[in-house]
C-alpha cells in the first residue's frame, strides 16, 4: 500500500489543527469545562477536532472517524481515522507545553500510520510501523539494555494506583536510573526520538493509544498492553526499547 498520500494528509491535519490550538495556549480567557466522565475539555479541543473532521470528510468522504470529542462516524469503510485533538488537556490548560495532537489511520482496524504533533514546538513525529521520523528526520529508540541506565516516564502515578499494581510499579521505579512525569503523548515522542527508554500508561482510550503504535514500532520500539498483550485492543500501554521491554512487563506484572 502506498502510504505517501496519507502521510501528506496527516501533515495537513497537523498544520491545520495546530493553527487553531496555538492561540489558545496560555490564554487567560481560556474556559475549562468538565465532561460527563469528569475529564476536562476546552474550546481548543473541540475546534481542532472539528477542523480535522471537516478536512477528512472533504478529502476521504467514505472513511470512518473516531474522535475523542464527538460521535463516531462509521461508514463501514476499510479505512478509519482516529483523532485526539489535544492529548494532555490537563497540561495544555495548565500552560504546560507537554501535550500534542494524535492522529492515526486504521486499515481494517489496524493502525498503519500514526502521528504525534506538538504545535507549540512544531514537532511532528510520524511512523508507519517500519520507519519513524521527527520533522522528516529518521529517529530510533535508544539501545539501552540495562534498567539501571534507563529513563522511565509516565503520565500520572495516581492512575497507576487506581488501575494497576502500584507496588509492582514501585519495584520498577527502584530499578531505573531516572524517573520523570513527562507524560501523555509527548512521552512517546521522547521515547521514539531516543530521549527516554520506557513510557507507560495504566489506562487509555483508543484515541490515546492507537496512533502511538506505528510511531513506536517504526522507531524500533515495542509497544504492548500493560500485561504484554496486543496494544490494538488494549486499554493500557507499556512502550520501551526492545532490550528492556520484556523485563519491564515482567516487573509490572509480577
Amino acid at each position: 500500500m502506498n502510504l505517501a498520500p496519507y502521510e501528506a494528509f496527516i501533515r495537513t491535519l497537523a498544520e491545520e489543527s495546530g493553527k487553531i490550538i496555538r492561540p489558545y495556549f496560555a490564554n487567560p480567557d481560556l474556559t475549562i469545562e468538565l465532561k460527563a466522565d469528569e475529564s476536562i475539555v476546552t474550546v481548543a479541543d473541540r475546534e481542532a477536532e472539528l477542523r480535522m473532521r471537516e478536512l477528512i470528510e472533504k478529502t476521504y468522504p467514505d472513511h470512518g472517524i473516531i474522535g475523542e470529542e464527538f460521535d463516531e462516524k462509521s461508514t463501514g469503510s476499510e479505512f478509519s481515522w482516529i483523532l485526539d485533538p489535544i492529548d494532555g488537556t490537563i497540561s495544555f490548560a495548565g500552560d504546560c507545553p507537554l501535550f500534542g495532537t494524535l492522529i492515526a489511520l486504521l486499515h481494517n482496524g489496524q493502525p498503519i500510520v500514526g502521528a504525534i504533533h506538538n504545535p507549540l514546538l512544531e514537532q511532528l513525529c510520524m511512523g508507519d510501523g517500519e520507519t519513524t521520523t521527527l520533522n522528516g528526520r529518521a529517529v530510533r529508540v535508544r539501545e539501552t539494555d540495562d534498567l539501571a541506565k534507563a529513563t522511565l516516564l509516565t503520565t500520572d502515578i495516581k492512575h497507576i494506583a487506581q488501575h494497576q499494581d502500584k507496588p509492582r510499579f514501585d519495584a520498577l521505579l527502584e530499578r531505573v536510573a531516572l524517573f520523570r512525569g513527562w507524560g501523555d503523548c509527548y512521552g512517546y515522542l521522547l521515547l521514539a526520538a531516543g530521549k527516554a527508554d520506557i513510557m507507560i500508561d495504566p489506562v487509555m482510550n483508543a484515541w490515546d493509544l492507537l496512533p502511538l503504535i506505528p510511531v513506536v514500532r517504526g522507531a524500533g520500539g515495542i509497544i504492548t498492553a500493560w500485561d504484554g498483550g496486543d496494544p490494538v485492543t488494549a486499554n493500557s500501554c507499556v512502550a520501551a526499547g526492545p532490550r528492556v521491554h520484556a523485563e519491564v512487563v515482567r516487573i509490572l506484572n509480577g
